[in-house]
């Protein structure tokens, strides 16, 4: 997974999957043979297991599994009408396709795992989790600093004042701030 996969691995796995599986719904077979016919689309096709806030989404069941047999999601709108989603495509072949299969032992298939992507969606979201952690740490390096030259400069003001028990209570809580890193 995260790595191009190639057309030819998808044509392969779509003729593996419909010699070995039968889908629910007999005209989702057809629209599978369709998109392994036609190397362009199939440049746009991922197959993935998440296909949550996806633009465009096709989802078949075989008939080893209780799932919805067939549904095409776009911008949010539902369809179970094969046609409809074969029209689509038709009309708009460079628009990137999300195709989730359902069927019994996927997750023990290699050959369903050598064609299986990540869904773009949830990696901006991964994305955006690392970048906001990698900013909390770079905060409160800068706020540990900050308040570590503040105590520095008050331990100096205590050591010119003379002031022992301001000096023990400051180098007290300069340790602390060491050992917690």
């Amino acid at each position: 997974m995260g790595e191009v996969i190639h057309v030819s691995e998808k044509k392969y796995f779509i003729k593996w999957f419909l010699e070995n599986y039968e889908l629910q719904n007999r005209e989702a077979e057809w629209l599978l043979q369709y998109l392994a016919s036609n190397d362009h689309v199939l440049e746009k096709v991922h197959f993935v297991d998440n296909f949550k806030n996806l633009p465009k989404t096709i989802l078949m069941s075989t008939k080893c599994v209780q799932m919805t047999p067939f549904k095409f999601y776009k911008n949010r709108r539902v369809t179970s009408d094969v046609e409809k989603a074969f029209l689509d495509i038709h009309n708009h072949p460079n628009e990137e396709i999300y195709v989730g299969l359902f069927f019994k032992d996927r997750n023990l298939s290699p050959e369903y795992a050598a064609v299986l992507e990540n869904n773009p969606v949830d990696l901006s979201r991964e994305t955006d989790a690392l970048i906001s952690l990698q900013a909390e740490l770079i905060l409160d390096y800068a706020v540990r600093d900050y308040r570590l030259a503040k105590l520095y400069e008050q331990i100096d003001l205590a050591l010119d004042r003379r002031d022992e028990q301001r000096f023990a209570e400051l180098t007290t809580n300069l340790k602390k701030i060491i050992e917690l890193g």
